[in-house]
């Protein structure tokens, strides 16, 4: 008798949409349904978690990767008892930083101002290891998200992640087994980040991965899809 899928809900970081998971969509297809989640018209983090509450069946596994990540722990502090795993990819439970804040504000002010496809170009360095900024291949896919996405969702997006709550006075109360990973060479959230959440949750798996950044699903699809499915099965 065949087992049935697990139910996994994959979410998409800022600019992102289901092309950021398609790796591990396609690689994990004979253990989890995946669904990814649509951010765009959402302006804060809770209506992100309610979205993903309601189009998910009863209990199921959880993913999310940078915005996603936050969308993730929102989920995990309205609906615990729904959430069967949780992964947090290359994320943080900490608030913005006043730095934070004042670069998002500034790219904010710059979409407005009609520069909104100068927007992905200057996050690139930021999103990707040093290593794949030659890659057109790799930095087609991001853009392509990103204009779908568009203006108006990526400012509806920047707006939500500068009033998420921070989250780490919750990371104890995590009960369920938990991935946390990210790339050794994300400057936007980097490893000690995740040290932090791994030595706070108390079922947590920390695994970084050389030679990539922020998109690891995108930088090094194998190795995510790897993590993800012992983390599925174990």
């Amino acid at each position: 008798m065949t087992a049935e899928p697990m139910q996994l809900a994959l979410l998409p970081g800022l600019l992102c949409d289901a092309e950021l998971w398609r790796p591990q969509i396609e690689g994990l297809s004979d253990i989890a349904e995946c669904h990814v989640a649509d951010f765009k018209s959402q302006q804060t983090v809770g209506e992100m978690a309610a979205t993903v509450l309601d189009q998910m069946p009863g209990t199921f596994c959880l993913a999310g990767l940078s915005m996603g990540g936050y969308v993730a722990l929102e989920i995990m502090r309205r609906a615990p008892e729904r959430v069967q795993r949780l992964a947090l990819l290359d994320t943080t439970a900490r608030a913005d930083s006043a730095e934070q804040t004042r670069r998002r504000r500034g790219l904010i002010q710059l979409a407005e101002k009609g520069n909104f496809k100068g927007v992905t170009p200057r996050l690139l360095p930021m999103l990707i290891a040093e290593r794949f900024l030659e890659n057109d291949e790799l930095k087609s896919v991001i853009l392509g998200m990103a204009g779908r996405i568009g203006r108006d969702g990526f400012l509806n997006q920047q707006k939500a992640i500068m009033t998420r709550p921070d989250s780490l006075q919750e990371l104890a109360g995590i009960k369920v087994p938990t991935l946390v990973l990210c790339g050794r060479d994300d400057v936007l959230t980097p490893p000690d980040r995740h040290e932090e959440m791994a030595a706070a949750i108390m079922d947590a798996d920390l695994v970084v991965l050389g030679g990539c950044g922020h998109l690891s699903s995108l930088e090094r699809p194998a190795d995510v899809t790897a993590a993800l499915r012992c983390w599925l099965l174990r």
